[in-house]
């Protein structure tokens, strides 16, 4: 295959002579495109190391094209043997070349896109009902060189299940309904959609997402998103290419996509580190009195755990564990026999970023590590010489069998698992704003708690933490929302109210400018967080932990109006981007 045609080169960065460099790993492999696919495949393959650091679906879809690129080199030499026998024979059995070759013929676009895929699956013997929409199901995917992950979506399924609501006979829209009838019939529902979102900007106010993306013609790309609490939508994407490094044009940018929504609807703007943050933060909070700009919090925490990694004995955990995986991954006898003393379990779990893989993978080690030992100590594992004998297997059970290893394991996934917590609570897509001062806080806590003995260990962490939460993402938005959080506000064991008292009132000064504005509002705090009113109903006590705080205030804050409407504001918020980047990386590639 040449380069254009393959899909591989997706994963690759083409050299000179005939080297290519993997993505995922960055290593440089001689040999072209063939030697790629086995080093993402982790295929046992002679003189190839295979990744350490690709994706699971990655490596899978590479395994399924190396098998089915032999299987067509397969079936072609058995065409080959069948037009020599045709010459001298003219009664021919059909063979499972011949229904390859008539496969091919009567689908010649799908062969031209996929044709390694068609000689093996067209030959596949009599399906069942549900086996066979399954296999059209999997070509498609196939064919269209669609990620897997797309099966996880809602929208797979819904879509799924209105076709078999059809019956057979159903025939599904062509490109060029997609292209017109369909696509301006949703194009106006999700224009109605925003017009209702447009009611709600006006009490909830909403937060505009901005987040960067290189493309796969090295464009840089920046997508922008309106969130608010009942739904998040696609703004825009724009080629930023050739201003992206030019401040005053990107402000300008930011300019007109504020006043797309109106700068008194907008709360707040996050912005990835893609961009020359503080520039373009100083320059909106400069024109924009009432707008705050923070981070992701979700890119922030990942920067926390990629400095964890770097700590010297949690860097050697990683690498130890990871020679583990390889091992076992590499080799298809091992990875059968580990999968059958773990019950199917895996070793390795792929998170959004790399380090989040790491610590992730790390705790599915930990659960497995007796049956590891077991494995180690089985008839299976003990008489096969190939096993026993090779360095790097000696090498790998030295690893399992040290106790050191376990124990730098246990450590890493209890410094690391409190943040990973936050990470799933922040990234969820709801509005978590007054959430993400109280887990940041307990998941320090957490850290003191483990090191209570080790003053050394426990600072060297939390300097990490501190310095990445005080220079990414504290924002005084966190504090004045976890101020007005019931769930924070109103429980006895939470220490830092008074720490953020400062941050919440230079808010309300942000929010409410003018003397008249914040008329009474002292006495309406004062009401708030001695629980006085509507605050102190048993109904509005039960809801504290329960219901989501915006709500909470829209329902039980009528006893302070003022700081009612400015609550729900500021607790509508979402405060990470990591929900959205899988759509934003297809929309924005369909939209430009």
């Amino acid at each position: 295959m040449v380069r254009e045609k393959d899909i591989c080169w997706e994963y690759a960065e083409k050299l000179d002579g005939n080297k290519v460099k993997c993505k995922f790993c960055l290593r440089i492999l001689n040999g072209g495109i063939s030697r790629l696919k086995h080093h993402l495949s982790r295929l046992p393959s002679k003189g190839v190391n295979p990744c350490s650091k690709v994706r699971d679906d990655v490596s899978d879809r590479v395994r399924a094209i190396i098998a089915s690129k032999d299987d067509f080199k397969e079936t072609g030499n058995a065409k080959k043997q069948k037009a020599v026998e045709g010459k001298s024979t003219v009664n021919v059995t059909p063979s499972r070349s011949l229904l390859s070759v008539e496969a091919t013929a009567s689908t010649p676009v799908m062969a031209k896109v996929y044709p390694t895929v068609m000689p093996l699956l067209m030959a596949a013997p009599p399906l069942s009902s549900q086996e066979n929409a399954e296999k059209n199901i999997a070509l498609f995917f196939f064919e269209n060189k669609l990620d897997f992950s797309v099966a996880r979506s809602p929208s797979y399924q819904l879509m799924v299940d209105a076709i078999g609501k059809c019956g057979a006979g159903f025939t599904g829209p062509s490109a060029d309904m997609l292209k017109t009838t369909w696509l301006e019939r949703i194009k106006s529902e999700v224009s109605l959609q925003t017009k209702d979102a447009e009611k709600e900007w006006a009490t909830t106010g909403c937060t505009i997402i901005a987040d960067t993306w290189i493309d796969n013609k090295s464009r840089a790309l920046i997508n922008f998103l309106v969130s608010s609490p009942s739904r998040t939508f696609f703004h825009k994407s724009v080629d930023a290419s050739s201003i992206f490094k030019n401040t005053k044009c990107v402000a300008d940018l930011f300019d007109s996509v504020i006043q797309d929504f109106g700068a008194e609807n907008v709360v707040q703007i996050i912005m990835d580190s893609g961009f020359n943050y503080a520039s373009i933060a100083n320059h909106i909070l400069q024109n924009y009195g009432t707008i705050f700009v923070s981070t992701c919090a979700s890119q922030c925490l990942n920067l926390i755990l990629e400095e964890f990694s770097k700590v010297d004995w949690v860097n050697k955990c990683i690498s130890q564990a990871q020679t583990i995986s390889k091992l076992i991954y590499n080799s298809v006898s091992i990875l059968d026999l580990m999968k059958k003393f773990t019950g199917g379990q895996e070793l390795i779990k792929t998170g959004i970023t790399k380090p989040v893989s790491n610590f992730l993978s790390l705790q599915l080690m930990l659960k497995q590590r007796s049956r590891l030992k077991q494995m180690l100590n089985s008839p299976e594992f003990s008489m096969n010489s190939s096993y026993a004998n090779n360095p790097k297997h000696l090498a790998c059970i030295a690893i399992i069998e040290d106790g050191d290893f376990w124990r730098a394991v246990e450590e890493s996934v209890a410094i690391s698992e409190p943040f990973l917590k936050v990470m799933r609570e922040v990234s969820d897509g709801k509005p978590a704003v007054g959430s993400i001062y109280e887990l940041m806080t307990r998941a320090k806590e957490s850290i003191r708690t483990y090191y209570i003995m080790d003053e050394s260990k426990c600072k060297t962490f939390l300097d990490i933490v501190d310095r990445k939460w005080g220079d990414q993402l504290h924002s005084p938005l966190h504090s004045a929302a976890a101020f007005l959080n019931p769930s924070v506000q109103y429980n006895p064991e939470i220490k830092f109210l008074v720490s953020i008292k400062e941050d919440f009132f230079k808010v309300i000064e942000k929010l409410l400018p003018t003397p008249d504005m914040r008329r009474d509002i002292t006495n309406q705090i004062f009401i708030f967080t001695r629980a006085s009113g509507m605050f102190g109903c048993n109904l509005a006590m039960e809801a504290r932990d329960t219901v989501a705080p915006g709500l909470w205030w829209e329902q039980f804050g009528d006893s302070a109006p003022v700081l009612q409407r400015v609550a729900i504001r500021i607790l509508s918020q979402v405060c990470s981007t990591f929900t959205f980047e899988k759509t934003l990386e297809h929309i924005s590639a369909n939209s430009l």
